[in-house]
């Protein structure tokens, strides 16, 4: 059985599948910010939804990063990432640079977890 959680035309945030939890690509709350504050807004509506589809960072499976400029954006995105991710529990993770859907936005994130 499939799930689908906060569901519209174009897409569904949350998609729950045999215990595996797929979230739609999550950005900042404010594109108007350094790439430090966005990667955390970003990380913190990752964490929201996570633990509305009953899982936490602890489980996830994957994520898949895209940052506007890896010459400018990685090394203060991995800070970050590195701050959020618990010890011992890194995902599988991929990051590429990408256009953005806005010209503001300068790191998006899609992640995959398992549910508790």
């Amino acid at each position: 059985m499939i799930e689908r959680q906060q569901t519209k035309q174009r897409m569904s945030r949350i998609v729950k599948h045999n215990g595996t939890i797929y979230l739609c690509g999550q950005v900042c709350a404010d594109a108007t910010k350094n790439i430090t504050e966005q990667t955390q807004t970003m990380l913190d509506k990752v964490d929201e939804l996570l633990l509305e589809a009953s899982s936490d960072r602890k489980h996830i499976l994957s994520a898949t990063i895209y940052v506007k400029s890896m010459a400018e954006h990685f090394a203060p995105m991995n800070a970050v990432w590195d701050a959020w991710i618990p010890e011992g529990y890194a995902p599988a993770r991929a990051c590429v640079e990408a256009s953005m859907a806005r010209e503001a936005l300068l790191v998006e994130i899609s992640v995959v977890a398992a549910e508790k």
